[in-house]
């Protein structure tokens, strides 16, 4: 017993203390006991008790096959015990070593510890020992051994002859006779050799010496390898060149030992030698990427032991042969063309230089039509693309969360295949009825892994859904009556003329059937009795119940007649209702009809304009690509595009040039010590938390502060970096004890932290701008330009034709034509003339505008004239020369209006010859055009100001009437509230919001590139450039700080990352491009960059927003494009969640790298000084903080920030 109180225990020897004192079993030898002999089992223990009077004797318990045996057991003394002679047995002939768990009992119930859990093994000898050369190589522990005259694996006891006829594997020179080989495989091989043959039977050897140099085939020899000989089992050798024997086939002999006749085993069948050829390869062509699974068709293609085929000198995957063909997967190929096709068959080298496999470029998919199905797929695809054919066996695939499937495609030729839509209606997640995109659709086009995901736009809407015939599942119906199947989705709302084919099945007869948005109109055939109801569409599949249908009675002849006559006066009544509804409806269909012509007029103009302009500026972007490389576009330089981003709106900053002071060294002197003081860590930080403690402290200064320190510490990016993540993490802990929101982290610039995030990024993304993202940003900035140019753009408002911005739209018909005009080089006149288009209804300065932009295409805007600097002449003939101008003397005045001159004024006709000369003061040039001067003041003065974000805001100018003269200036609009407004006669007259719709053709022409721009900034790996390590970097912080405040919510940590770079940083380049170009951005060109950076401010959002008719037009626009976009943004994080961490030591050195880089961009003295400036105006705050605060104590900061205010004080 265990117990607590030692007088429990009634003898003293009894008493254990400790685990060691325990009665034990110790480990000794193993034990085997062979089956049926009177054995005894001693065993090894200590502190085995002597048993008491009373008390029974020790046991050993045997649990053998699920059976206990106890066996009386005799102590000889504390460290020794032995289980009785006794004999032991278990059931089966295939089992030749059986473990048994062994115990000891003391005392009936008390059970001796057995820690290393010793086991007797019971064994048979002749158990899976029928042979000798089993019997001999078993463990020699078993003491078995082969009785020769019995011919059966036993104990030395139980073989009856004399002694020399058992045979014990401890006998060096034992070796069994009667060798015989039961199997050969291969059976056929080449005569060049390199076969391993693998030989299996008995008594093949007891070890590898036995049979090293026994092994032949005929003449042939066969060289047995060591390292796969199993002991009197198998053989395998390698056979030698037979090319120069005259055999065609043999038995294989092998001698153990001694080739004599007990001792020499033949194989029952013999070996063929055989010549392997092949003749051809199918199917003979397949993609550069491989993968295609080709047949090599021949024969003898089995024979040999080791196969291996190459096409154009890479490996060809083997999968499969036989004796006519041998099947492998294709590799990828170098380039397209023939590739030779070599087959080895061990050392057999098989070549026919007429069988070529011919690598074709790698298939393409171009278009998906229609690009949609329903969630079970099952619908038909057309795929359009090149080299379709080349595949045999292509598939088509789609991912939706969790759900995955593919089907078979049909290809009918090399540009066109037709697939089923695969099914994703297992997937956890739901479907939008507005369509929801797959996470990826693709195909498995063999190794063509390009293509299993596409960048192709593509649909799943919710399955249709029916309800049941009848709450019992059986409906009954009359013959004549059709079958009404109600539900939702019937009509999946997708783009586009293709619909969903419904098949619905009476028992086994389709009906004749009539969609509606809400239900199915069944009409059958002549039916009678009980049939499953069946819908089918697609891969789509449910049966709403069970149809009755019973047939009608016949009636009786007075049944018949009253129905009759009760029927003739219906129909009277019914007619003369008709008639006077016909004529009541007659003038309402007339009106229908009328309006029904114009709204298809209307739609089809829509149509047309959309087409017609996204076919010109596809033409336009494309001729604008050719001409553009990386190197072409009109990047800032380092410093002026950091200096736009951190002081927007200052030209001319302190920090660019030498400070003016008189006593320049003990200035330089003291800023050099405050310098080295913004570089201690807790003196920065102090001085930064300070500042923002003070109310005086306005959000202007704090963006002022940030871009400062980050231009002084330029040169220290990693101590930068530092600061900015204890900044950063004391606003996120900030953030969540004053209970805000966690989405609000990061919303705004309202702290020194925020700006300095901004500045942070703006450095370190300064070469993925260069390198990736700013080509498609210029490329949208150009399309745009272009787009807007090619319609009316009123110079006074800023309103154009073609617009993004419901602001910015001109709500009027505008009648004008486009003109070419040939521009006279200003640089050469003697050069060729340069072709512009303009409109006849641009003004002079648009005109002017247009053909700089021309002439000086590809050139820096700062680097090229302007346009108000220079004239334009048409030139008629040799000598008439006009200059003409925005306004004149020729400048048509209405009441208070006068009208901007126009080519049309002019009456400048198509083909003209134009000029552009330097600014004259003829006195025809002398008119009065202070007017349009003074008016249009107001209005670029805020387009210069475009320094904050509200003033980046599209704004329509106030029309204000010149002081002097009385009259308000137009072109081509006039202020939409004005009464003199006309737009022409009543009947061609339309609501303002029609226009609208041009919107949409604006949109559809610049799809293309906002899609290049979003896709490019959402990839982790885009044309070749890495994702810049910062951001990596920095979403990893924050994602470390979520942990550490445990925040679990998924949609946080996407608002922290959305806030932190896409709305700091993307938005800001976006609308502002000429932060990043050297380029001009006018009015209509910044209110479309607007809606485009509001579209990639509501990607990153994780809220839905509910639209309707009344929601913002720019919200409506993208409003299909935005879920899209939502799954981008969610996969770029996902993606850079899932990518490796940076390490310290390598962030440290980028760091190091971008710090070298710019060392000298800026004047960091005085970066410093104005710095100090703050230092100056908050003394008295800094210093008692530093002297509050125990660390900076102990730097001594307070004295060192004195010596800095006492040394600049003897410099003024």
């Amino acid at each position: 017993m265990c117990t607590q109180n030692a007088n429990d225990c009634s003898f003293q020897e009894g008493r254990v203390n400790t685990s060691e004192e325990c009665p034990q079993i110790l480990p000794s030898s193993q034990i085997y006991i062979p089956v049926g002999v009177l054995r005894p089992i001693t065993l090894l223990a200590k502190n085995l008790p002597q048993p008491q009077s009373g008390q029974r004797n020790y046991e050993c318990i045997f649990h053998i096959q699920g059976a206990s045996h106890s066996v009386t057991a005799l102590r000889f003394n504390s460290t020794s015990i032995q289980c009785q002679k006794t004999t032991y047995d278990y059931e089966g002939s295939e089992i030749s070593d059986l473990p048994v768990d062994l115990s000891v009992v003391w005392n009936g119930n008390f059970v001796i510890d057995n820690p290393s859990d010793i086991q007797a093994h019971l064994y048979k000898c002749r158990a899976l020992r029928d042979s000798c050369g089993m019997c001999l190589k078993a463990d020699p522990r078993f003491e078995c051994g082969w009785c020769v005259q019995e011919k059966k694996c036993s104990l030395r006891q139980e073989c009856a002859p004399a002694e020399s006829s058992w045979m014990h594997a401890t006998a060096g020179n034992s070796r069994c006779s009667h060798p015989k080989i039961s199997k050969l495989f291969p059976e056929t091989g080449p005569r060049q050799g390199g076969t391993r043959v693998t030989i299996l039977g008995e008594n093949l050897g007891l070890q590898f010496g036995d049979i090293q140099t026994g092994v032949r085939l005929g003449k042939v020899p066969c060289v047995p390898i060591e390292e796969e000989y199993v002991s009197a089992e198998r053989i395998v050798c390698l056979l030698n060149d037979a090319t120069s024997f005259r055999v065609q086939e043999a038995h294989v002999e092998v001698c153990v030992r001694d080739c004599v006749s007990d001792y020499r085993a033949l194989s029952p069948r013999p070996f063929t030698f055989v010549t392997p050829f092949f003749t051809r390869v199918q199917p003979s062509e397949g993609p550069l990427s491989g993968g295609t699974r080709v047949t090599i068709e021949g024969n003898h293609l089995s024979a040999g032991s080791a196969v291996s085929i190459t096409i154009g000198r890479q490996p060809c995957q083997f999968k499969k042969r036989n004796a006519r063909e041998i099947v492998c997967v294709t590799p990828a190929g170098v380039a397209p063309g023939s590739a030779h096709v070599l087959v080895d068959i061990d050392e057999a080298e098989l070549r026919n230089p007429e069988v070529k496999f011919n690598y074709t470029e790698d298939p393409t998919v171009l278009r998906i039509e229609p690009d949609w199905s329903i969630a079970s797929g099952g619908t038909l695809l057309t795929i359009s693309g090149t080299n379709l054919a080349t595949v045999r066996e292509p598939k088509i695939r789609a991912k939706y969360g969790q759900a995955e499937s593919f089907h078979n495609c049909t290809v009918y030729n090399n540009s066109v295949m037709v697939c089923l839509a695969p099914s994703v209606a297992d997937a956890e997640l739901a479907f939008s009825e507005a369509g929801t995109g797959p996470d990826e659709i693709g195909f498995y086009m063999d190794n063509v892994h390009a293509l299993v995901v596409v960048n192709e736009t593509f649909s799943y809407y919710p399955d249709p859904v029916f309800e049941p015939l009848s709450p019992s599942g059986v409906l009954e119906l009359k013959p004549t009556s059709p079958l009404i199947l109600k539900g939702r989705n019937l009509i999946p709302s997708a783009p586009g003329n293709s619909r969903l084919n419904y098949t619905v099945l009476i028992g086994e007869t389709p009906c004749v059937l009539t969609l509606s948005e809400s239900q199915l109109l069944c009409e059958w055939p002549n039916l009678t009795g009980q049939h499953k109801v069946t819908i089918r569409a697609g891969g789509f599949e449910y049966s709403p119940g069970t149809l009755q249908i019973y047939s009608d009675s016949l009636l009786t002849l007075p049944a018949i007649i009253g129905i009759g006559g009760g029927g003739g006066m219906l129909l009277l009544v019914i007619i003369a209702v008709l008639i006077a509804y016909k004529r009541k409806s007659r003038d309402a269909d007339r009106t229908l009809k009328r309006l029904q012509l114009q709204m298809d007029n209307l739609e089809s103009r829509v149509a047309l304009e959309c087409k017609e302009a996204f076919a010109e500026l596809q033409t336009d972007i494309h001729e604008l690509t050719q001409e553009l490389d990386g190197a072409g576009i009109p990047f800032l330089d380092y410093r002026t595009y950091a200096m736009r981003v951190l002081f927007p709106g200052i030209e001319d900053h302190p920090v660019l040039k030498e400070m003016e002071v008189r006593v320049q060294a003990n200035v330089e002197k003291a800023l050099t010590l405050f310098g080295q003081l913004l570089t201690k860590k807790h003196f920065l930080l102090t001085f930064i938390r300070t500042l923002e403690a003070q109310r005086s402290f306005s959000m202007r200064d704090r963006g002022n502060v940030a871009s400062l320190i980050m231009t002084a510490l330029q040169g220290e990016m990693e101590y930068a970096t530092g600061v900015l993540k204890q900044l950063l993490s004391d606003l996120i802990d900030k953030n969540l004890e004053s209970k805000n929101h966690p989405k609000l982290l990061l919303r705004r610039t309202e702290s020194v932290a925020e700006k300095m995030l901004t500045n942070w990024f703006t450095f370190l993304l300064n070469k993925f701008l260069k390198e990736c993202a700013g080509e498609p940003l210029f490329m949208l900035y150009c399309a745009m330009k272009q787009q807007m140019e090619k319609g009316p753009i009123d110079a006074i408002t800023g309103e154009a034709r073609y617009s993004l911005s419901e602001d910015k739209l001109i709500r009027q018909q505008i009648d004008y034509k486009t003109l070419t005009l040939h521009c006279v080089n200003p640089e050469n006149e003697n050069a060729a003339e340069v072709t512009v288009k303009g409109l006849n209804c641009d003004t002079i300065t648009q005109v002017k505008e247009k053909l700089l932009d021309a002439v000086y295409k590809g050139s820096p805007y700062s680097q090229r004239p302007k346009a108000a600097d220079m004239d334009l002449e048409w030139r008629q003939g040799r000598m008439a020369r006009i200059i003409l101008q925005d306004e004149d003397v020729t400048t048509k005045i209405d009441n208070d209006w006068k009208r901007l001159n126009t080519l049309a004024h002019y009456q400048v006709t198509d083909g003209s010859v134009i000029a552009l000369v330097p600014k004259q003061n003829s006195a025809y040039n002398i008119s009065n055009s202070s007017t349009f001067t003074k008016s249009l003041s107001r209005y670029e003065s805020m387009l210069r100001t475009a320094s904050s974000p509200d003033s980046l805001r599209s704004r329509t100018p106030m029309i204000t009437p010149d002081l002097e003269s009385g009259t308000k200036l137009w072109h081509l609009v006039k202020n939409h509230d004005h009464s003199d407004q006309r737009e022409g006669d009543r009947g061609s007259k339309m609501v303002s919001e029609i226009y609208l719709t041009r919107l949409l053709a604006t949109k559809g022409t610049l799809q293309k590139f906002v899609d290049d721009l979003f896709e490019t900034i959402f990839s982790t790996a885009h044309r070749g450039s890495a994702l810049p390590l910062a951001i990596k970097y920095m979403f990893d912080f924050l994602d470390e700080q979520a942990d550490k405040h445990s925040i679990t919510d998924a949609d946080v940590r996407h608002t922290w990352k959305s806030n932190c770079l896409p709305l700091r940083f993307w938005v800001n380049v976006i609308k502002n491009p000429q932060f990043v170009f050297d380029i001009h951005k006018n009015s209509i060109t910044d209110a479309c960059l607007s809606v485009v950076a509001q579209t990639f401010m509501d990607s990153c959002s994780t809220s839905e927003h509910k639209l309707g008719k009344d929601s913002p037009s720019n919200k409506l626009l993208y409003a299909k494009d935005i879920p899209n976009y939502k799954n981008w943004v969610e996969r770029y994080y996902s993606d850079i969640s899932r990518m490796p961490a940076i390490s310290d030591q390598d962030m440290s050195a980028y760091l190091a790298e971008q710090s070298r880089l710019h060392l000298s961009q800026f004047n960091s003295m005085s970066a410093l000084h104005e710095i100090y400036n703050y230092i100056v105006k908050y003394k008295d705050e800094i210093l008692s903080a530093l002297q509050k605060d125990e660390q900076s104590r102990r730097q001594r900061l307070r004295s060192k920030l004195e010596q800095v205010i006492d040394t600049m004080a003897l410099a003024s």
